[in-house]
């Protein structure tokens, strides 16, 4: 077994089932997709350990979120094999190639035009037909896929997203963190009888997605 498939292994074992992650499909997409395929060389040391991993390349930090956090957040997203699901801010594209591995079609945004290409890259590298990515502002979702079964925001907001909400489908739910109030908190928003009901599920920190960041307050 390679360095990085053992270190997979572990991060599985003692990250995320230690968080109670029990789905079963949610571990194997983890123990599938090599997280390293989807880290800048200089950086893939550091591909499994238990943070927020910095993945830009001179632009704007983007970030792969936490593997605990990353399979708690799927796990309560409940994606079914047929569903249409969006990942909002996929940065490298790791979250969408889990979710890829789960869903029947998966489209992921990402701010940054370079890291989106290299989220391309990589899913052609690794196989994934069910998964493609624009280049779009994390708050504008992608309406032309729409609507979708499960909206995966890759980071928190500080605002209510209301154009994501706008394209989820009646029944649907977003899961992902809400830092509108402290301490921030895992969210899942579901769309019924189109009203919105919201849900806390644990504390959580993630960084904030661009675009999604409260409004500066004004100071004297």
């Amino acid at each position: 077994m390679s360095g990085f498939s053992t270190a997979r292994l572990k991060m599985v074992d003692g990250q995320v089932r230690t968080s109670d992650v029990t789905d079963r499909r949610v571990l194997d997409a983890m123990l599938m997709i090599p997280r390293e395929a989807f880290v800048p060389v200089a950086r893939q040391a550091l591909s499994y350990l238990d943070l927020d991993l910095d993945v830009s390349e001179g632009g704007a930090k983007r970030f792969l979120i936490k593997p605990q956090l990353t399979g708690k957040l799927l796990q309560a997203a409940e994606i079914g094999e047929g569903d249409n699901v969006l990942v909002v801010g996929c940065a490298t594209g790791y979250l969408a190639a889990l979710t890829a591995k789960l869903a029947r079609q998966v489209t992921a945004t990402e701010c940054d035009s370079a890291l989106a290409a290299k989220a391309k890259d990589t899913f052609a590298a690794l196989g994934l037909a069910n998964v493609a990515c624009k280049a779009a502002a994390c708050s504008e979702g992608d309406a032309a896929a729409a609507p979708y079964d499960v909206i995966v925001l890759n980071g928190a907001t500080e605002v209510t997203p209301a154009e994501l909400l706008g394209q989820l489908k009646e029944g649907g739910r977003l899961v992902g963190v809400s830092a509108e109030s402290r301490p921030p908190r895992a969210m899942i928003v579901t769309h019924t009888h189109g009203e919105f009901g919201h849900r806390a599920l644990f504390d959580a920190a993630a960084p904030v997605l661009p675009g999604l960041e409260r409004a500066a307050a004004f100071v004297f």
